[in-house]
């Protein structure tokens, strides 16, 4: 396993991140990937109090808890569950973020949160404010940085702007090249890494029947699809090539990829072992479809 730091934070994380949202409900088995997963290198851990209403939390502190001082363990706030569970909240105001850290640090089994990410975020939010209640938990020792989770062009300039984040999660992959237009770049410039979700695009550009995506027809979706096949092979698998596809880029930190079985974990864990996309073939595939671009929040 390879490792890159996370923007201009101190932490060292794996190129390969363990996406914890496709963890299903079976402690047994979540205890047995992760344990897999560190033993293939994988340092990194992403999950949210949101994740089947704070279930997720508990399950990867179960697996966690005696592994947790050689760990970078990333979580999420903002989006606040109703009392009669029927739906959710947008609420990024401090006073919210301030009294959801405990709840987090119990069910993770932990005294801190090495990331601590803001999920989701609008232009319209109270930004001065969200950024000073992190700012209070990591003077409190409760959270070592933070980051945000957005694909907003116009909030993620704000927060470069205006705050200390040293990540930003956002969607990147073959299917989805919105990033490269402005965020990527920016990010890079101002040192702030990127956590990429969303390599394999839903699986569509590996072993999921075509469909449409994002602005992308079923027919296009298969021409994407066919190219990371013909650039794999004994080598390479396809996963492994839609994610390299990701992290040649320099302002990537880390393919936060969800895993649910071993089979998987095994695959693109080995991502790192790979052989890089060379020129030609990041050539070829940029060359597949039309690029994509945000058309909201710019």
């Amino acid at each position: 396993m390879k490792y890159r730091k996370l923007g201009k934070s101190g932490l060292l994380i794996s190129e390969i991140g363990f996406g914890c949202m496709s963890l299903a409900e079976n402690d047994p088995d979540n205890t047995a990937l992760i344990h897999r997963a560190i033993d293939l290198g994988i340092n990194f851990f992403d999950t949210a109090d949101f994740y089947q209403k704070g279930l997720n939390e508990i399950m990867v502190g179960k697996a966690i808890r005696e592994k947790r001082k050689d760990l970078i363990i990333a979580s999420k706030v903002g989006n606040q569950w109703k009392a009669d569970g029927s739906g959710w909240d947008w609420n990024p105001n401090k006073d919210y973020i301030l009294s959801c850290i405990d709840k987090t640090l119990q069910r993770l089994q932990t005294d801190y949160i090495d990331l601590y990410q803001l999920h989701g975020g609008t232009i319209d939010d109270p930004i001065d404010e969200t950024i000073d209640a992190f700012e209070i938990l990591q003077r409190q020792g409760k959270i070592r940085y933070y980051g945000i989770s957005s694909i907003r062009p116009n909030v993620i300039r704000e927060y470069v702007r205006r705050s200390n984040i040293v990540s930003v999660m956002m969607q990147f992959s073959l299917l989805d090249r919105r990033p490269e237009e402005t965020c990527l770049d920016l990010l890079l410039d101002n040192n702030i890494g990127v956590l990429a979700r969303g390599s394999l695009a839903k699986g569509l550009l590996v072993d999921k029947p075509a469909a449409p995506y994002l602005n992308y027809n079923e027919a296009e979706i298969k021409k994407a699809a066919s190219a990371i096949s013909n650039i794999s092979g004994t080598n390479r698998s396809k996963s492994q090539s839609a994610i390299h596809y990701v992290l040649r880029h320099p302002a990537i930190s880390s393919a936060v990829v969800g895993i649910r079985t071993i089979g998987q974990l095994d695959d693109v864990a080995l991502t790192s072992d790979a052989i890089a996309l060379n020129h030609e073939e990041v050539f070829t595939l940029n060359q597949i479809l039309n690029q994509n671009y945000y058309d909201q929040h710019r």
